[in-house]
């Protein structure tokens, strides 16, 4: 028994004014098939060594011993429920009419009721998919204010655009999913902060960095790597295209956090200039991956657009590798750069 405080008052247990104590005490209990413990919090008569529960004593302490069953059965509690309600600024009533529960559903769940299984899951979806709680929301426009939708709508977009990142980090490692074979993808594993370290150091270097020229630079500077030792710095897989090789999940790649780029207009045409990020730092790089980088920057960095498009088209990696296919790093031995 834990003493929480002492107030003098009519103890309702003796009739008596005395100090009553409030306590915490663990019960075990049967809930559902389950033996669960909590903490249960009761008023104590010292004099006649008896336990009281007041009616908001008998509330708690059925919440307390429901999320204990909740706990042990790998459910949501009530407290983790409300969190992810607040999370989407919605109150009870509108959460139950995005979902399409019926109007007091979500109250039951945070106050007194355990939700099933498959309301569970769905709870999970939303906590951790903000794209999916939008095409809810979207779905129950209808049924709740206009000020509440727009309310509701641009807190649960400032959550997708903190889970951004994460969707896009999930679709690149989706795609490379696909790339057994070590010949593709340089001997090491995908390494995204290698990846954006990359990018961000070339930008810091390079002037003019646009998109094509930044493509070609990541795969000189990861087939020289493999050419002295063996292996790539960054685990791309490089596709044969047009304009030389370009990155497996390019369009993903320069939308994650830590990449920055300007949007440039040459006549009715828009460009990519990759720029570096404000804080950048070089942490996952070695120093002899940064001297390789630095050698691509000497000998290609002063090139334009075409130029390094039309050293491309002369690599025999290029030449040998049929379009919008993988270009194999075995290419990497009669690479022009020494």
């Amino acid at each position: 028994m834990k003493k929480i405080k002492s107030e003098k008052k009519l103890c309702l247990i003796c009739m008596e004014e005395h100090e009553v104590d409030t306590v915490e005490v663990i019960n075990d209990e049967i809930y559902k098939g389950e033996e669960v413990s909590f903490n249960a919090t009761y008023e104590y008569c010292s004099d006649g060594d008896e336990y009281l529960e007041t009616e908001e004593m008998i509330k708690a302490n059925s919440l307390a011993m429901k999320d204990s069953y909740r706990n042990k059965v790998g459910m949501l509690t009530s407290g983790e429920i409300i969190d992810i309600r607040v999370k989407y600024v919605v109150s009870q009533k509108d959460f139950s009419e995005i979902l399409d529960w019926g109007g007091a559903t979500i109250t039951r769940y945070e106050n007194n009721q355990v939700q099933d299984r498959a309301h569970d899951d769905v709870l999970r979806k939303i906590d951790s998919d903000p794209k999916w709680f939008l095409e809810m929301l979207k779905r129950a426009e209808e049924r709740i204010s206009e000020k509440a939708f727009h309310k509701y709508h641009h807190e649960a977009s400032e959550q997708f655009k903190k889970k951004r990142n994460q969707y896009l980090v999930d679709s690149i490692k989706a795609i490379y999913a696909d790339y057994e074979d070590e010949s593709e993808t340089g001997r090491v594993e995908l390494n995204l902060n290698k990846v954006i370290e990359m990018i961000n150091y070339l930008a810091a270097m390079v002037s003019s960095l646009h998109k094509v020229k930044l493509m070609k630079m990541l795969w000189y500077s990861d087939m020289l790597h493999y050419k002295r030792n063996s292996k790539a710095i960054s685990g791309l897989a490089y596709s044969a295209l047009p304009k030389g090789a370009v990155p497996e999940g390019y369009d993903q790649i320069v939308l994650l956090n830590g990449v920055s780029f300007d949007t440039v207009w040459y006549g009715e045409n828009i460009a990519y200039k990759f720029k570096p990020t404000p804080g950048f730092e070089i942490k996952e790089l070695t120093q002899h991956e940064i001297k390789t980088l630095d050698e691509i920057i000497l000998k290609l960095g002063h090139l334009n657009t075409d130029q390094i498009v039309e050293k491309m088209h002369d690599e025999e990696a290029y030449k040998c590798t049929n379009s919008n296919c993988i270009i194999p790093f075995s290419f990497a031995e009669k690479l022009t750069i020494d």
